[in-house]
């Protein structure tokens, strides 16, 4: 998906990394979002929904080319998709399941839209909340930019930031150091090569 709203999401994706913590605040945690636990065992099912589903579609994770190993990248999506969507609420925006059922059925429905989120390290499961949390997110995006089209988003990229620092990460050190400063050189969510393996060299939204 190439659009306004997908593009700027992904900025803010992007700078997300930096503004998040690096040490887990409670056992078994894989991370904590605002203090919402996404416990190892939630994450471990993720991860293997995903790699079922990339098996069943004929796709390689390889092939993906992601800025780090599976866990780390379905970890990353599930951890920032909450965290767009609590800044959201505490901000009052809300969105219907019939504006989420119209992105999902304007990608070709269900099936088809999911197997493009492969490409994004989103389970199947998990399609519908990374949604409604890219949507919540540019609605506030453009409320406080002052309107939809791509120059107001960009406005209100910036006060999005300074609101996503109310909702720290706190990531299981286990993963590796959060990259605070993803560039085109070092993509990489996580920098340390750990026991999940070494990220990869090209960035998870491409």
């Amino acid at each position: 998906m190439k659009s306004t709203r997908v593009r700027v999401i992904l900025a803010v994706a992007a700078t997300g990394v930096a503004l998040t913590a690096c040490s887990p605040s409670q056992v078994g945690a894989a991370a904590v979002v605002g203090g919402d636990r996404i416990s190892s065992g939630e994450l471990d099912r993720n991860v293997r929904e995903y790699e079922a589903a990339l098996d069943k579609a004929g796709m390689s994770a390889v092939r993906q080319q992601f800025p780090g190993s599976v866990p780390q990248v379905v970890l990353y999506q599930l951890a920032t998709a909450r965290q767009y969507a609590k800044v959201a609420e505490r901000k009052g925006v809300t969105v219907t399941e019939g504006e989420v059922d119209q992105v999902i059925n304007s990608q070709g429905g269900a099936t088809q839209y999911e197997q493009q989120l492969l490409q994004k390290a989103v389970a199947p499961s998990q399609a519908r909340a990374y949604t409604r949390a890219s949507l919540m997110i540019t609605k506030l995006m453009a409320k406080y930019g002052g309107g939809a089209d791509q120059q107001a988003l960009q406005r209100g990229q910036q006060q999005v930031i300074d609101d996503l620092r109310s909702v720290p990460i706190e990531w299981n050190p286990r993963f590796g150091k959060i990259n605070p400063q993803p560039s085109q050189e070092q993509p990489q969510i996580f920098t340390a090569e750990d026991r999940f393996g070494k990220a990869s060299e090209a960035a998870l939204t491409q």
